[in-house]
């Protein structure tokens, strides 16, 4: 049996700045990975097709799921790649602008090479990555990563501006609905929530020689908080209690907020007093 982590990921900075001929979104972003994440775990099939199981009944498990389809890419490369009964823990929250499934289909590359004796060298796994989906190639690094382009293009961190993440938690919190992500980008331009990209490169750069946690910027932020209030409400709840506020990542639904574990005890009550039982709230460290 392979087994691998699938860790969710935070959008601390997002800048989207232009729409492309093609339909995508070019964007400049600081991504950070989390303990929060699913469990994906494969053995070798009886049959000759992939497989996969999920412990979320709500989750597809047809060829539309990303795991099958980044098997699928991993097999176009490598034909005699044995088949695998993938079986996925979902513990990340879907349709939250997490990269769940993004993460889930890293891992699924990580396993096909890793029965294929690591046939193929990461260059290649990145460019498979990609073919499934912009945010997968980005699980297929370590530590705190620069976006730019539609997502694919990839820079580290410098290991100096890594260190300011070392011992940091965060609270995480996705209310009991999602936010469509074809509507948030399509809004934007009508929003005036695009970001001068010389603007973002130069608040990139300017942060990548300080000591200190990037700036929290997210193009959709208020777009999605106008249109959904109890945000707002959410935060000046933890404002008055003296706590952190929510930040959006991605397009949402989810938000977070660097906080301590005696913090987030207290926020996670607030959470579930204004968005009840049927929200996810969990603190996590970054990693």
């Amino acid at each position: 049996m392979w087994s691998e982590f699938c860790p969710a990921k935070l959008n601390l900075y997002l800048a989207v700045t232009r729409r492309r001929e093609d339909g995508f979104h070019d964007l400049v972003s600081v991504v950070v990975k989390t303990s929060l994440g699913d469990t994906l775990e494969a053995r070798l099939s009886e049959g000759a097709c992939d497989t996969l199981a999920c412990s979320d009944e709500a989750l597809s498990c047809g060829p539309d799921n990303l795991v099958l389809k980044a098997a699928a890419a991993y097999r176009a490369e490598v034909s005699d790649a044995p088949f695998l009964s993938f079986n996925l823990v979902k513990r990340v929250p879907y349709g939250a602008g997490l990269g769940g499934g993004s993460s889930d289909a890293a891992a699924a590359l990580r396993i096909m090479n890793r029965a294929c004796a690591e046939r193929l060298d990461m260059e290649v796994l990145r460019g498979l990555a990609a073919r499934v989906g912009s945010d997968c190639p980005l699980f297929l690094m370590d530590g705190a990563v620069v976006m730019r382009g539609r997502g694919d293009v990839l820079t580290p961190v410098p290991e100096a501006s890594q260190k300011c993440f070392e011992g940091k938690g965060v609270i995480i919190v996705k209310p009991h609905f999602g936010i469509a992500t074809g509507w948030a980008y399509s809004s934007l331009a009508s929003a005036g929530a695009l970001i001068d990209p010389v603007v973002a490169d130069a608040e990139i750069a300017d942060w990548l020689m300080r000591d200190s946690l990037p700036p929290l910027r997210n193009s959709f932020q208020t777009l999605v908080y106008d249109k959904y209030p109890c945000y707002e409400v959410l935060n000046a709840r933890f404002a008055q209690s003296g706590l952190p506020v929510l930040s959006l990542t991605g397009s949402g639904s989810a938000a977070f907020a660097f906080c301590s574990a005696l913090e987030a005890d207290g926020m996670q009550g607030i959470v579930r007093e204004c968005f009840g039982k049927g929200a996810f709230v969990q603190y996590a460290d970054i990693i």
